[in-house]
C-alpha cells in the first residue's frame, strides 16, 4: 500500500518521545513492501535537533509551520491508499483532523492513530465539546500505542468503529547491547521529559530513593529538568540523542521506567525506552501498572516497585550478577516478541481482516 503518515517528527526525538515507535514502526512497514511518506511540521526546535539523516526507508516531507502548509500536504496525500493522522503533531492537530476526514478519496482508508490515548480520552470525556470527539466515528478505524481493554473499550464507548492497539516495541537493528560507556555509568539511570502528568512519580520513585541512597549514583536524562532541584548524587545531562540510548541502557545497574500518571490509570501501556531497554539487556525496575505481566515477566525479566522506598531497596540489594541475569531474560523475550517487525505483522492482520488490504 501507498500510505500517508501526518506525525509530529519521525526525523528528531526533541521533545517527542514518540519519534522511534515511529521509526520502527514505518520501518517494518517498508520492509513488508509498503510506500511510506512521513509529513511532519518544522516546529518546537525539532529540525534543529534532527538524530535521523533521511533514511531510504521513508520519504520524509517537513513543511513550513502555518495552515496553508499543513492542509497543502493532506491535499498532496490524496494518491494514498491510506492516510494516518497521528496524535499530538502539535501544530494544526485540530486542522488535521478535519482536513484528512474531508478531502479523502473514496477508495482511502483513513485512520487516527493515537500515540497518547490516555490523555486523548481523559480530554474527550472530560469536555463534551472537544471538537475531536465529533469526529472519532468518521475514522475508519483507531490505533493506539496501548491501553489495552479500558482503552478499546473507552474509544467504542466514543463511537469508533474499529480500536486496536499496537504496542510500542524496538528495532534490533537500532537498540542493541554495546559496551558500557563511563558518561553514563550509576546505579540507576532514568530517561524522560519533564511532563505535568510524570513529574510528581518521577519525584516518588526517581528523586526520593536518590535522597535515601546517598551513597548512590543517579543519571538523568531528558528535556525540561534543568531547574528542577536535584539531590547531589542525581547527575543530569538534559536532552539525550537517540544515537546515545543504548549506552545510556547499558552502561548503568538498571534503568528505572515510570510511567505517565494518565498511562498508569488505564495501564497495559508499555512505554517504548522498556523494550528499548530490553533490547540492550538493561536490567529494568518500573513502576506497577496492570497489564506488565503480559509483557515481561515480574521477578525474572523486570523489577517491580509500588514507591520510591521499593525503589531505593531494590537499589541498594541488586548485584552486578542478579541485575544481568534479569537483563539477559527481557533481552530473550524482547527479541522473541516485542520487536517492531512483530508488531507491524500485528498491524498487516488487523488491516486485512478488517478491510482486506
Amino acid at each position: 500500500m501507498k500510505i500517508a503518515f501526518f506525525g509530529s517528527s519521525i526525523l528528531s526525538a526533541y521533545w517527542n518521545g514518540a519519534a522511534t515507535y515511529y521509526r520502527g514502526m514505518v520501518r517494518a512497514l517498508n520492509r513488508m513492501g509498503h510506500s511510506i511518506t512521513f509529513y511532519e511540521p518544522d516546529a518546537f526546535d525539532r529540525q534543529a535537533h534532527l538524530d535521523l539523516d533521511s533514511p531510504d526507508w521513508v520519504n520524509v516531507v517537513v513543511y513550513p509551520n502555518v495552515s496553508s502548509a499543513a492542509l497543502q500536504q493532506v491535499e498532496s496525500a490524496g494518491d494514498a491508499d491510506w492516510v494516518i493522522k497521528a496524535s499530538g503533531v502539535g501544530v494544526f492537530d485540530d486542522l488535521l483532523e478535519m482536513a484528512v476526514l474531508e478531502m479523502r478519496r473514496s477508495s482511502q482508508i483513513v485512520s487516527f492513530w493515537d500515540v497518547d490515548a490516555p490523555a486523548t480520552l481523559d480530554r474527550v470525556q472530560s469536555q463534551p465539546d472537544e471538537p475531536f470527539g465529533k469526529l472519532i466515528p468518521r475514522f475508519d478505524l483507531v490505533l493506539t500505542y496501548g491501553g489495552g481493554k479500558p482503552v478499546i473499550d473507552a474509544y467504542k464507548k466514543c463511537g469508533a468503529k474499529e480500536c486496536y492497539p499496537i504496542y510500542n516495541g524496538f528495532d534490533p537493528d537500532t537498540h542493541h547491547p554495546v559496551r558500557s560507556d563511563q558518561n553514563f555509568l550509576a546505579d540507576l539511570s532514568f530517561l524522560g521529559n519533564r511532563l505535568p502528568d510524570r513529574e510528581a512519580r518521577v519525584e516518588e520513585f526517581f528523586f526520593k530513593p536518590a535522597v535515601a541512597l546517598p551513597d548512590k549514583r543517579f543519571l538523568l536524562a531528558g528535556n525540561g529538568w534543568g531547574d528542577k532541584p536535584k539531590p547531589e548524587n542525581v547527575n543530569y545531562l538534559g536532552h539525550l540523542f537517540s544515537s546515545a540510548h543504548n549506552s545510556f541502557n547499558c552502561s548503568p545497574l538498571a534503568v528505572l521506567n515510570v510511567n505517565r500518571q494518565s498511562m498508569a490509570k488505564y495501564g497495559f501501556s508499555p512505554a517504548t525506552r522498556l523494550f528499548e531497554a530490553a533490547g540492550a539487556g538493561a536490567c529494568m525496575i518500573s513502576d506497577r501498572w496492570v497489564g506488565i505481566e503480559d509483557f515481561f515477566e515480574p521477578g525474572k525479566e523486570i523489577l517491580i516497585v509500588n514507591d520510591g522506598e521499593e525503589v531505593a531497596e531494590r537499589v541498594r540489594t541488586l548485584t552486578t550478577e542478579k541485575a544481568r541475569t534479569i537483563g539477559q531474560a527481557a533481552y530473550r523475550r524482547a527479541q522473541h516478541q516485542h520487536t517492531y517487525a512483530h508488531r507491524a505483522k500485528t498491524l498487516e492482520i488487523i488491516l486485512k481482516s478488517t478491510f482486506g488490504k
